[in-house]
């Protein structure tokens, strides 16, 4: 696939995401997801709580699932670095997080870390959060950028350290057992959040152009692509384009973090589900002034983290997704 850069946009974008203080996205500071483990077997697809070109692999051996059956987890919105009463110890849930994937009877076919690794986008912060998942029981690790993964300088440390091999602005997609995935980056207009731009937008043109429309088709973003609460920039501006060309592909599923709880809205073949957090929660939409991270009792903090498993068997057309909390 080529790059599709348009160069005004591209400085638009920088620009915005540099002029963004660190005050600023402290104001977004409770935006994160969890970890789900995506698995699809003999039609039905389950989502465990814990959500490219270019992959890390893990390390562990596990069971082999049937032939023709995906599995694979995806996490989100780790935070690495915050510090405050929500949870003192991120670090900690996250690695209960990394020990619930190892532990669940059989090893996933990919893990995907769908955004917010970081806090603070700190060499440091990202450094640790890529140690960590190299303890991950899988073949391949694969990340989207949230927006706090792209304080001070438009992502360029994130892409320097997980995106190799991607395009544009650590856009991708990739293919197994008859899914075909895109992994979208839409938090790089860190003033208004939820935006894609015309160059991925028009690497979605193209990737999809080529595929039977029955393919089941799995995209992967930190923001929502529908407008869950856009008052709290929990939507995507421009996703109607990219939803628009999906609309011919049978079974379509996003799976987005950002919003630290589980939300699930179906729109004719699109299925659309946000995922938890494995850092702290954030109130419903609406129930506060604004998403800040939310102080819950020490004992009741795990019902609010975990993990999600996915599957899928070729031949069916829905995927599986079942959550499960750290608790």
């Amino acid at each position: 696939m080529a790059e599709y850069r348009n160069s005004d946009e591209t400085h638009e974008r920088s620009t915005s995401a540099q002029g963004m203080s660190r005050r600023q996205l402290m104001r977004h500071a409770g935006w994160f997801g969890g970890a789900v483990v995506l698995t699809v077997a003999s039609g039905e697809v389950i989502s465990h709580m814990a959500g490219p070109r270019s992959a890390t692999a893990g390390t562990a051996a596990g069971a082999a699932p049937a032939s023709g059956t995906l599995r694979f987890v995806q996490i989100s919105d780790s935070h690495i670095g915050f510090q405050g009463p929500a949870n003192t110890d991120v670090t900690g849930s996250f690695a209960e997080a990394i020990n619930q994937v190892n532990s669940l009877g059989f090893r996933p076919d990919f893990v995907m870390h769908s955004g917010d690794l970081t806090h603070l986008s700190t060499a440091g912060q990202f450094d640790q959060v890529r140690q960590m998942m190299t303890s991950l029981r899988t073949d391949r690790v694969f990340t989207v950028p949230g927006e706090h993964d792209s304080i001070g300088d438009a992502g360029r440390a994130y892409r320097r350290m997980f995106a190799g091999g991607t395009l544009g602005d650590g856009w991708y997609s990739f293919d197994t057992h008859g899914v075909h995935f895109i992994a979208l980056v839409n938090t790089l207009s860190l003033e208004k959040l939820g935006h894609l731009g015309n160059d991925q937008i028009e690497f979605v043109r193209r990737d999809l152009s080529g595929l039977s429309s029955d393919t089941p088709v799995v995209v992967f973003s930190h923001i929502p692509l529908f407008a869950m609460y856009p008052r709290w920039g929990w939507s995507t501006d421009d996703a109607l384009e990219v939803i628009a060309l999906l609309r011919r592909f049978a079974s379509v599923t996003c799976l987005n973090g950002h919003v630290h709880q589980l939300f699930t809205k179906a729109e004719g073949n699109i299925t659309f589900h946000s995922a938890t957090t494995t850092a702290y929660p954030l109130p419903e939409p609406g129930r506060a002034p604004a998403p800040t991270p939310q102080v819950v009792p020490a004992r009741q903090l795990k019902d609010a983290l975990g993990i999600r498993t996915v599957g899928y068997h070729q031949g069916d057309r829905e995927l599986a997704v079942i959550d499960r909390r750290l608790a």
